[in-house]
């Protein structure tokens, strides 16, 4: 893995030229091992926080862990083309806007003992900007190399805060174009339906239910690109004891060893269909 400033990095996507990299200031790493017509997305696996935020913080470590997407990069590292966070979305948050990304208050509570300075904002949003310039360059290449693409936009959620059953999966589509993607998208729900998953965990998989895909990491591929159809799949946090900030490592394993098959033959049949 190399660190390389953003240019750098556009200028090795443009090319074509395999590589893996950490975005120069850490906020993100990018991995391309073959152009192919899908690609993989860990927006929140970032645990990060600058240190000078640190005192001026009113939550703790375990409550931005808590909202944060652990290990959901790990579960797709093994495809060609992952992109994701490094840093926590409590510094800023790629699945808002910019004008939304730097929290005021965060779950409910209050983020910052005091505001903050319009400095320590730029800061965190020339990371976001950052980010974006990559995606851009990313999707624009892989539309004009295959003319057509999947991403695969990948989340958790924490499960045991609802007060009803939830699904083991959730997939938000409400910002895509139903009408066109309708049968991929529920092949994609049925495959991970179909799951096995250690100590009888169930796989349960069901559209808009827990959460309807309202993130503007989909929003700002899906406006900017007409053929590439960002999928956000949730995964519940059973892959965690998520009250007691414990991981499940073969849980983890299992989840990616599952996606490790299951996505190139989801990603291929959906190019096929609209290449």
């Amino acid at each position: 893995m190399h660190k390389l400033s953003v240019s750098e990095i556009i200028s090795k996507i443009k090319v074509l030229e395999t590589f893996e990299a950490v975005a120069a200031d850490y906020s993100f790493t990018i991995k391309i091992d073959a152009y192919v017509p899908y690609a993989c997305a860990a927006i929140h696996n970032g645990h990060q926080f600058r240190k000078e935020l640190w005192d001026n913080c009113m939550h703790t470590e375990y409550e931005r862990w808590y909202e944060e997407d652990p290990e959901t990069k790990t579960m797709v590292q093994s495809h060609p083309i992952v992109i994701a966070g490094c840093d926590s979305r409590f510094e800023y948050d790629l699945n808002r806007a910019p004008e939304d990304a730097v929290f005021v208050t965060a779950w409910g509570k209050q983020l910052w003992h005091q505001p903050l300075s319009k400095a320590m904002k730029a800061k965190s949003l020339e990371k976001h900007a950052n980010f974006y310039k990559v995606t851009h360059a990313l999707i624009e290449t892989l539309e004009q190399k295959f003319g057509f693409c999947t991403v695969y936009d990948m989340h958790s959620y924490n499960w045991k805060r609802w007060d009803r059953e939830v699904p083991t999966w959730n997939l938000g589509t409400s910002n895509v174009d139903n009408k066109r993607f309708g049968n991929v998208i529920e092949e994609w729900r049925q495959d991970l339906s179909e799951i096995k998953f250690p100590y009888g965990i169930k796989s349960t998989s069901k559209i808009n239910d827990t959460f309807q895909g309202n993130g503007y990491f989909l929003k700002y591929i899906t406006k900017n690109f007409k053929n590439t159809l960002v999928l956000a799949t949730e995964i519940a946090k059973v892959y965690c004891d998520e009250y007691e900030y414990v991981m499940f490592p073969e849980v983890i394993k299992t989840v990616e060893q599952e996606l490790k098959l299951r996505i190139p033959k989801h990603a291929l049949s959906v190019y096929n269909r609209f290449k």
